[in-house]
């Protein structure tokens, strides 16, 4: 099976797409010194971008893992992702706390995996 990478870095690839799976990066916003909100919401538009690049959407999510800075966000994280998520077919979820991720500045980071 062939194995394609999009936006290809020297670190990594942001995508890889492999026998029908659309493996995503994990993705953060761009705002960083933006609230819980608005980072989420950041995050979710730059995973549509990603999908629509592999020629998925969020209604083929299989699996998404959820790095949040703090507890205290959850509940303003959640109402932004109830709003994105396909509520016909929502993935199966992970969220962990994470205190400390790649900056400081940073409250959520998702990593999701989806179908062609």
């Amino acid at each position: 099976m062939a194995i394609k990478r999009i936006d290809v870095g020297a670190r990594m690839s942001e995508v890889v797409v492999h026998n029908g799976t659309i493996y995503l990066s994990g993705s953060a916003a761009d705002s960083m010194d933006a609230d819980i909100t608005v980072q989420t919401q950041e995050t979710l538009a730059y995973i549509d971008q990603m999908l629509a690049k592999a020629g998925s959407n969020k209604s083929k999510l299989l699996s998404a893992v959820i790095w949040i800075k703090s507890f205290k966000d959850f509940a303003a994280m959640n109402a932004v992702w109830d709003k994105w998520v396909d509520p016909k077919n929502p993935p199966v979820r992970a969220c962990v706390h994470s205190a400390e991720l790649f900056d400081d500045r940073c409250l959520v980071e998702i990593k999701v995996i989806a179908a062609e």
